[in-house]
């Protein structure tokens, strides 16, 4: 039996050449298995990805692409990726025991006393009262519907025969039927409580009330031309500020004639100066525009100066070529693509990287309120040293992965960026992140899965603006309900070139005060 040497040229060339051939198909062995594992790790970063976006919701398109993705990875002989990879930065957080708040002090109370007779059930004696045990049970009356019947008499003088009769009061939509209150409740029904027309058509019909679609469409339309120069105020208030937050996101919108929905977006702009202690009033100001090209952002905010939050979409590039608007990028967005790393692959230099990000955001939490000044001498304390770790540390571990991993790739969008992303600690106004406009789309994202799309680009104009007065009303601690209602009711006869009284925060006070007489209203008649 011969062994394998015996196969073995016996001259040294020969043997070179063997030798060489062989570590070649080495190589090529080795190139196959690293593309094999980077292509392991990519799948289960998208399949990761698409798992956490499937839940709570079906789909049967997401649904399809797990499993592509989950039969390709069997192909490379791995298994698929799990829902959620334990990790030591992410652990179930223990079980709080409930605890039952106290019912609202507002609310009107229907006392009902269950006493029993005067005489003891045992002996027949006199009783006498020791105290009383209360307990209160919350309970809900349906909302209804009342008609306002406004009655003009006609007088008539005896004198000089004239006829006297007060003139017809104003109505928000000339001519039609609809209070102030009735087309309140459908703006907030529709745009932050995420029920379309035609659903809201079923609930009025459960109370007898019969208002079609196409009415509601109509007066959803009327109150857009109504309230657009209070929308153009807000704007301004948005813009007029040093720092501004700003993002978008798909709305779908219906394409005449073509039977199916186009993609448009709606652009969100914040201004809160609220973290850094300012008592400016937050406001937020949507835009939409029927496609996402960077000429939207840039019209949007030609007139604007000062910083800007932002994502790395290339759209904001050219507001930052003059200087004007100066670039300050989002921290979130870092944390973000480390995280999903983690959570696929429990890589330990992903985990480090949430760690250290953790430790930045542990300050901003001590300074939250604070004065600018204070903010900022913190930041130069505790933070600048961190970073400055952070950046070499980064740059150590880029040497250490391989260049097409999705690690490289997550340390590749952060290094480019530092200069942005360090620029909140030389100014105490300035945020670490862009959190304040994506907390502002969260009510798009919910709408987007009730009402499916906008019927027209002049329907995406008007779900900006009441998404606008909406979001706005809610960041100044105002119930939409009762400001559009007040607004609605005013805005037709107001003066447009005070428009701006009409604020939601300039109406607070009197809208709390409005409150206060209808609480006491009620209990004298309870």
């Amino acid at each position: 039996m011969q062994n394998g040497a015996d196969k073995l040229p016996k001259k040294a060339t020969e043997l070179h050449a063997l030798l060489l051939k062989t570590r070649a198909e080495l190589h090529q062995a080795q190139a196959m298995l690293k593309h094999r594992d980077l292509e392991i790790e990519h799948l289960k970063l998208q399949l990761d990805k698409l798992r956490r976006r499937q839940f709570g919701r079906s789909s049967e398109k997401l649904a399809e692409q797990i499993e592509q993705l989950e039969l390709r990875l069997q192909s490379l002989g791995e298994p698929a990726a799990q829902a959620e990879t334990p990790t030591s930065v992410s652990q179930k957080p223990s079980a709080r025991k409930p605890s039952r708040r106290p019912l609202p002090a507002h609310l009107p109370r229907d006392v009902l006393i269950h006493s029993p007779d005067n005489q003891c059930p045992d002996c027949g004696g006199m009783l006498k009262r020791l105290g009383e045990d209360v307990s209160e049970v919350l309970e809900y009356v349906p909302a209804r519907f009342k008609v306002i019947r406004h009655v003009r008499p006609k007088l008539s003088c005896g004198c000089c025969q004239s006829i006297v009769q007060m003139p017809a009061i104003s109505r928000p939509i000339e001519g039609g039927m609809a209070g102030p209150g009735l087309l309140a409740h459908v703006l907030v029904s529709k745009y932050a409580d995420h029920l379309p027309l035609y659903r809201q058509t079923m609930i009025y019909r459960r109370e007898g009330v019969e208002l079609e679609r196409s009415t509601l469409t109509d007066w959803v339309a009327q109150l857009g031309w109504l309230l657009d120069p209070l929308g153009q105020a807000l704007g301004r208030h948005v813009l007029g500020g040093t720092t501004l937050h700003a993002d978008d996101t798909p709305l779908p919108v219906l394409a005449p004639g073509l039977g199916r929905t186009k993609t448009g977006r709606l652009w969100t702009y914040v201004r809160d100066e609220r973290p850094a202690g300012q008592a400016t009033p937050p406001a937020v100001w949507f835009q939409y525009s029927p496609d996402r090209k960077g000429i939207h952002p840039q019209q949007h905010l030609k007139h604007y100066r000062g910083a800007l939050h932002a994502d790395g979409y290339a759209g904001f590039n050219q507001l930052y070529v003059k200087g004007e608007v100066i670039e300050v990028a989002c921290w979130a967005h870092v944390r973000r693509k480390f995280y999903d790393i983690m959570q696929s692959t429990g890589s330990p230099i992903a985990t480090e990287a949430i760690e250290r990000i953790a430790m930045l955001y542990a300050i901003e939490k001590d300074i939250r309120g604070k004065p600018p000044d204070c903010r900022k001498a913190v930041r130069q304390a505790r933070a600048g040293p961190l970073l400055a770790d952070l950046k070499a540390w980064l740059h150590e571990q880029l040497t250490l992965v391989s260049a097409k991993s999705s690690l490289a790739q997550a340390i590749g969008y952060t290094l480019p960026r530092w200069t942005a992303l360090t620029r909140y600690l030389a100014d105490g106004h300035l945020e670490i992140d862009n959190n304040a406009a994506e907390r502002s789309i969260r009510p798009v994202a919910l709408g987007r899965k009730n009402y499916l799309f906008a019927g027209s680009d002049a329907g995406g104009e008007r779900a900006a603006l009441i998404y606008s007065l909406i979001g706005t009303a809610r960041l100044n601690d105002i119930n939409p309900q009762e400001y559009l209602t007040h607004v609605i009711e005013r805005i037709a006869d107001h003066p447009i070139n005070r428009v701006d009284e009409l604020l939601p925060w300039n109406l607070k006070a009197e809208l709390e005060a409005i409150r206060v007489r209808s609480e006491a209203t009620h209990q004298e008649a309870a």
